[in-house]
């Protein structure tokens, strides 16, 4: 009797410690634990200074972008009176543009509500010598400020030639404004416009000489190639 408990006790121990042995194995070829891997999440802390940041961001581009529309406005005068009309008609339209991300920005928005101040940087990106880390949202602006930029550089590029204007796309208002279709949400102008005038550059090459190398334009919307967007952006992962 006494032999038949201690090999029940055994048998019990055995199958305990194969069990623990298991899970063991089965964490090192799962999921990481806690303290390993980048969480897709982001602390209170953080959220609290992903909107304290929002919100500044949010009061320097109202006063930039009201300066840039009383200079949209003299480009305009300019345009006309040198009778540039291709150019001209391009500006009001621009100008336009720009008053309606004026009236966008006073609607209130709910920081509380937008994951993008709840979910974890996941790529880097490259602006000059300066790398940036941002989420999926942030992403999808920097990818839309490569393609208004590419629409916004046919369209100005197609009124040069119209005009019989020399090909200069340095020169053009909207390469030197760079904040078309910017809402101030999630990234900082300054690698918004950077990404603007990348798609600008292309844009304005295809629309000065009527062609489609970098990407398609019809009837006022277009978009840049999609391996060429890639190649812009250059995107890291983040580990």
């Amino acid at each position: 009797m006494l032999k038949t408990r201690i090999l029940i006790v055994a048998g019990a121990l055995l199958l305990a410690a194969s069990a623990s042995s298991a899970a063991a194995q089965g964490r090192g070829r799962g999921r990481p634990s806690p303290q390993h891997g980048r969480p897709h999440a982001v602390t209170p802390q953080q959220q609290q200074q992903l909107i304290l940041q929002q919100r500044q961001r949010d009061i320097q581009y109202r006063q930039r972008l009201q300066q840039q529309v009383v200079a949209a406005q003299a480009r305009e005068r300019q345009l006309q009176t040198a009778r540039r009309n291709a150019q001209y008609a391009q500006q009001q339209r621009y100008l336009e543009a720009l008053r309606l991300q004026q009236q966008r920005l006073q609607a209130q928005r709910d920081y509380a509500r937008d994951p993008y101040f709840t979910t974890a940087p996941t790529y880097r990106y490259r602006v000059g010598s300066a790398y940036h880390e941002t989420n999926q949202y942030g992403v999808a602006v920097l990818q839309q400020a490569v393609n208004n930029g590419y629409v916004q550089g046919v369209e100005a590029g197609r009124a040069d030639r119209a005009d019989r204007w020399p090909a200069n796309y340095q020169n053009s208002y909207a390469y030197q404004d760079a904040t078309y279709g910017y809402t101030g949400q999630y990234v900082d102008l300054p690698d918004y416009s950077y990404y603007f005038r990348q798609g600008f550059q292309r844009g304005y090459q295809d629309g000065y000489s009527a062609r489609s190398q970098y990407g398609t334009f019809s009837n006022g919307s277009g978009s840049i190639l999609a391996n060429l967007l890639t190649s812009i952006l250059g995107l890291q992962p983040l580990p």
